[in-house]
């Protein structure tokens, strides 16, 4: 659909929604020039966006600085999808998990170019929120990539691949290999690739047409998760990640598993 044969109200939608979105990275409160300068609006659009927004429940405007902050129905919005997606059932797993390996146990999700972690040790308890990570620096971001929903197979739809240290890939074709990889193993690894001194182990949680639904991870440092201890670490993860597939999945979208 073009812009010209675009309903009545979308473009107002659509940048509603962006400025939304500009709040993603937990930024603070921003100002009307600072919503204005990431959309590319003038400062009077931004604001009255913003006003819209701020009469429906979706920001808050400071009374002291006049700036905005995501207001309740957000906050409202985002626990209904938790738990309507089931994630409060993750939790428990993810802890015990946690508990058994003595490493970060996180879960996440596809959102464009990263992958967001919703459940989990990462997510930070002053906030309550979690961490959006580029999906080719990261075991969680591999595993979205190599076993893609529809129409998320394109790795040329991704954005530059940018450098978090020197042992990330940067080159499609290198991930596109690296995915090949990830895929025959059946886990994905990032090893130093989105920061020094990081060694992460990554699954799929798998629904019935072989797509990840969701990533588990875990996350140590090389001296804990050894390649000695890989396997251990590898089979508790997958353990997990079956019991997730239960919990998370409705039984239509769960793969249908045979006993021998």
């Amino acid at each position: 659909m073009t812009t010209t044969d675009a309903p009545a109200g979308a473009q107002a939608v659509t940048r509603a929604l962006g400025l939304l979105h500009c709040f993603r990275d937990n930024t603070g409160e921003l100002s009307a020039s600072d919503l204005a300068r990431q959309m590319e609006l003038s400062v009077s659009t931004a604001h009255r966006l913003a006003r819209t927004l701020v009469a429906a429940g979706f920001l808050e405007q400071n009374d002291r600085t006049s700036r905005y902050r995501l207001g309740p129905a957000v906050a409202e919005l985002g626990q209904l999808s938790l738990h309507q997606r089931g994630l409060h059932r993750a939790a428990p797993e993810l802890a015990a998990l946690s508990a058994a390996t003595g490493a970060a146990a996180d879960l996440a999700i596809r959102s464009g170019s990263h992958a967001v972690i919703l459940v989990g040790a990462s997510i930070q308890p002053s906030t309550g929120l979690g961490l959006r990570r580029p999906l080719h620096s990261t075991a969680l971001g591999k595993v979205l990539l190599a076993w893609p929903g529809p129409g998320e197979d394109d790795l040329t739809a991704l954005p530059p691949l940018t450098a978090q240290t020197d042992r990330t890939i940067v080159d499609r074709d290198a991930l596109a290999a690296e995915l090949d990889l990830v895929r025959s193993a059946g886990h994905a690894l990032n090893d130093g690739e989105s920061a020094y001194g990081v060694r992460t182990v990554g699954v799929p949680v798998l629904d019935s047409a072989g797509r990840a639904h969701f990533a588990l991870a875990l996350r140590s440092t090389p001296d804990v998760l050894t390649d000695a201890r890989l396997p251990s670490f590898l089979a508790r993860v997958r353990a997990c990640a079956e019991a997730l597939e239960v919990l998370l999945l409705p039984p239509d979208r769960r793969r249908v598993r045979t006993f021998d």
